[in-house]
């Protein structure tokens, strides 16, 4: 018998990690960070519950940090086995393991700084450079549609998933003694109709669907509304002089955001707007996705573009790009009119935390969020109304526009999961992941309604048998 043990995002949104065992295999689907206040950080550096030595092979979903960041711990713990994920996952995973890596070793010097004036003792790296250009060597990357063996009895194939470049659907079939079983993983799924992003792939047949529920509990607006609402956000601003701040993550929402507006600067609605892109890694993240715009459905792209245009080539013409940390700096002496999109998208940390500081207290500016903000995270406290925030040990007031666009998620809405589910025939078993548990709840309860459909929520630690 077949198991699955959920050590990640179970009844929560990051840290996704699944451990499915058959007879003498052990497979990790996904090996992810769990993200939210800074303590947070540093769970890759804590045990794991299981041997990674043990471990046969790793599929990973996509490069999201959620879902890959704690490769590295992983090997560094004894882990030396193939890590399947696609062509273009393969590209952006060394852009997403070195950023992490800078942000995880400035994070331990301040903690040894405070740990060695408190007389505490120093806390050892959890993992290295090393390990992170091992995780590297490992990687196995595959097309989509292209089945593969991680053992006889194990087939594996990845799907489109549709969420960021790269992002995949994973399809297992198993075979034991004389009965074949197919397991579905989803990770994460993508909004149908977007700009740039293909639909998640559909699939038939299944006998267990392990389904993402981040969104579970509520749908997303419709594009065209979300363009409205972004274009009259923006223009409110303009009017109120002042600036515009946008959390993004550096894959997925800043090269959607970069296509939002070179349509509205098209139809010459964006104002007049300095842009900045302030992220070295989104850039260097954005030039990966150029490389592959022919296999998205890039018609936002082929439509605002004369056809040799890509998302950091003269598509919008006030872009400026900022990668030396002088010019970031910089930034903040510009009094209005300047769209500033940086990371990170839930304002753990990066750039966008110091133009934060430099302006959420100005009610003339407008902080934009597009991305989920998980619980813990000072995006998500901004999002719920706080009216002071601590940043870099001083307390600032919350005094900026604060405006969400749910609209431009990278993740399917609950009547998106419900009808991406609905294709499975017969019905499958269905375990929902990677959702807070009341969204989960909520997505259960409305599979019920809809598919007749019992679908279970695990907790942490959870073994489910199939």
């Amino acid at each position: 018998m077949a198991t699955i043990t959920c050590y990640g995002a179970a009844q929560e949104v990051t840290g996704s990690c699944h451990l499915l065992r058959t007879a003498g295999t052990s497979v990790l689907l996904d090996c992810g960070l769990h993200q939210g206040s800074r303590a947070r950080r540093h769970l890759e550096s804590e045990a794991f519950d299981f041997n990674p030595a043990s471990i046969d092979a790793v599929i990973l979903s996509h490069a999201h940090l959620d879902h890959s960041g704690r490769l590295p711990a992983l090997v560094h713990e004894g882990f030396d086995g193939p890590i399947y994920c696609t062509l273009a996952t393969a590209q952006l995973l060394p852009i997403m393991l070195f950023d992490a890596y800078s942000l995880y070793q400035n994070d331990l010097k301040r903690i040894n700084r405070k740990n060695q004036r408190q007389g505490k003792a120093l806390v050892s790296e959890g993992y290295s450079i090393d390990d992170i250009q091992t995780v590297l060597k490992l990687c196995r990357p595959k097309a989509y549609h292209q089945e593969f063996s991680i053992t006889p009895t194990f087939q594996t194939t990845l799907l489109d998933a549709g969420h960021i470049l790269g992002s995949a659907i994973t399809r297992i079939t198993l075979k034991e003694r004389d009965r074949q079983k197919t397991l579905v993983y989803s990770g994460d799924l993508g909004k149908q109709g977007t700009l740039l992003m293909n639909d998640p792939a559909l699939i038939n047949e299944a006998d267990i669907v392990m389904m993402e529920g981040t969104y579970g509990d509520r749908n997303h607006r419709d594009l065209t509304d979300t363009l409205s609402q972004f274009k009259h956000i923006l223009a409110s601003a303009y009017e109120r002089n002042g600036n515009a701040l946008l959390p993004a993550f550096a894959v997925g929402r800043t090269q959607e955001l970069l296509l939002y507006l070179g349509k509205l600067q098209q139809s010459q609605e964006l104002d007049d707007w300095t842009i900045f892109l302030d992220s070295p890694m989104a850039i260097e993240v954005t030039h990966v996705y150029d490389q592959w715009l022919t296999t998205l459905d890039c018609e936002g792209v082929q439509s605002l573009s004369d056809g040799d245009a890509t998302l950091l080539k003269n598509f919008i013409s006030s872009l400026h790009l900022t990668i030396e940390p002088e010019h970031s700096m910089a930034i903040n002496k510009i009094k209005n009119h300047a769209i500033i999109i940086a990371g990170s998208g839930m304002c753990t940390g990066g750039r966008i935390t110091h133009h934060i500081k430099h302006r959420i207290w100005d009610r003339r500016n407008t902080i934009i969020f597009v991305g989920y903000q998980a619980q813990g995270t000072p995006g998500r406290a901004i999002v719920n109304g706080v009216q002071n925030i601590k940043l870099f040990g001083e307390e600032l007031q919350v005094n900026a526009s604060v405006e969400t666009l749910g609209g431009f998620s990278a993740h399917a809405g609950q009547q998106e999961l419900i009808d991406w589910l609905s294709h499975f025939k017969p019905s499958p078993r269905v375990v929902l992941v990677h959702g807070e548990a009341d969204a989960l709840d909520a997505l259960s309860n409305k599979i019920w309604q809809e598919l007749q459909l019992q679908a279970e929520v695990p907790a942490r630690g959870q073994v489910v048998a199939f």
